[in-house]
């Protein structure tokens, strides 16, 4: 570990080609003044091409990304690949070592985005990780999962107007694609404001490793990576056709108890079909929930234990949105 250098931020265009880099890079310093770092993986290819970043951990408990990136990295040879891809496995580096989804200011740092340079602790570490390792990528996929309590389908968020980062969605073969812009103080949205090309894959659940994910997402994006001229091959093409939402919303308990909430992710159900029954602490069942419309399951709450205004069911409008740029 000592042999790996610190720096203050990420320099392609000074590193050799034709071979894979190891760094860590400073964000930040703790109460100690000793530095806060994240570790950032360079394959750098013999040829010149496109700058392609993937990024992992954004929330500290979402790790079905790392390994995702470790075995992307085991696969990519810089002497035969062009540009450069750039791995980021853990990006809250505090967040993962307090085993939490928040950073340590107990800030969502995927709502601090773009940061401010003379912000509050969890703003300036955003601002430097985009302006010090994120703003060298001219594309982006940032790998998530679902919250604690919730559950995920493999699925993909992207602007699907946007020719190019609709056709790097449906390279992924997920099971679903939902049309999102960002513009919420996201990483995505930020990169796409400096003219990044950005996707967002929601691989599964928290706080473990599911192989079968795992592997499915290191395919798609080995496809999106072949589709965007880093390999001498042909693209690979989706073997499936996703389920394509225009939209999605979480629907929310109006009363508190004991939540089950029964569809599996990933299935269609139908307008007014049972999606969740709320009972009170006897068993006595005090509320039905139902689709508010034909759509598909993209993620669920598996916590039991449900107040006012919790989360039962992500829910996704389907359809199809043309491109329009």
């Amino acid at each position: 570990m000592s042999s790996i250098p610190t720096v203050e931020a990420l320099d392609l265009e000074n590193l050799t080609r034709g071979r894979s880099h190891r760094f860590w890079v400073t964000l930040g310093e703790n109460g100690l003044g000793r530095p806060i770092v994240v570790p950032v993986l360079v394959a750098h290819g013999r040829r010149p091409g496109p700058v392609v970043g993937v990024t992992a951990a954004l929330h500290g408990n979402e790790l079905n990304g790392i390994p995702t990136i470790h075995r992307l990295f085991q696969t990519l040879d810089p002497d035969e690949i062009k540009g450069s891809v750039v791995g980021v496995p853990v990006v809250n580096s505090p967040g993962y070592l307090l085993h939490q989804r928040q950073f340590n200011d107990d800030a969502d740092l995927n709502r601090q985005f773009p940061g401010r340079a003379g912000g509050n602790t969890s703003q300036v570490y955003a601002h430097r990780f985009l302006h010090r390792i994120a703003t060298r990528f001219q594309y982006l996929i940032d790998l998530h999962t679902a919250s604690f309590g919730r559950v995920n389908s493999l699925y993909v968020r992207a602007d699907m107007t946007n020719h190019v980062t609709a056709k790097m969605a449906r390279l992924v073969n997920p099971r679903i694609i939902v049309h999102n812009k960002g513009g919420d103080g996201t990483l995505r949205s930020a990169a796409e404001e400096h003219g990044i090309h950005a996707i967002t894959i929601e691989i599964g659940d928290p706080q473990l490793f599911q192989q079968s994910l795992i592997r499915s997402s290191r395919r798609g994006i080995l496809a999106v990576l072949d589709h965007l001229d880093v390999f001498d091959d042909e693209a690979l093409e989706a073997v499936e056709e996703p389920i394509e939402c225009v939209s999605s919303r979480w629907i929310y308990a109006d009363h508190g108890g004991v939540l089950t909430v029964h569809p599996q992710v990933g299935k269609r159900i139908e307008r007014g079909a049972m999606i969740a029954t709320l009972s009170n602490v006897f068993g006595d069942v005090i509320c039905s929930y139902t689709a508010p419309e034909d759509g598909v399951v993209i993620g669920k709450s598996t916590n039991p234990v449900a107040q006012t205004g919790a989360r039962i069911l992500h829910f996704g409008r389907v359809g199809s949105i043309e491109a329009t740029h």
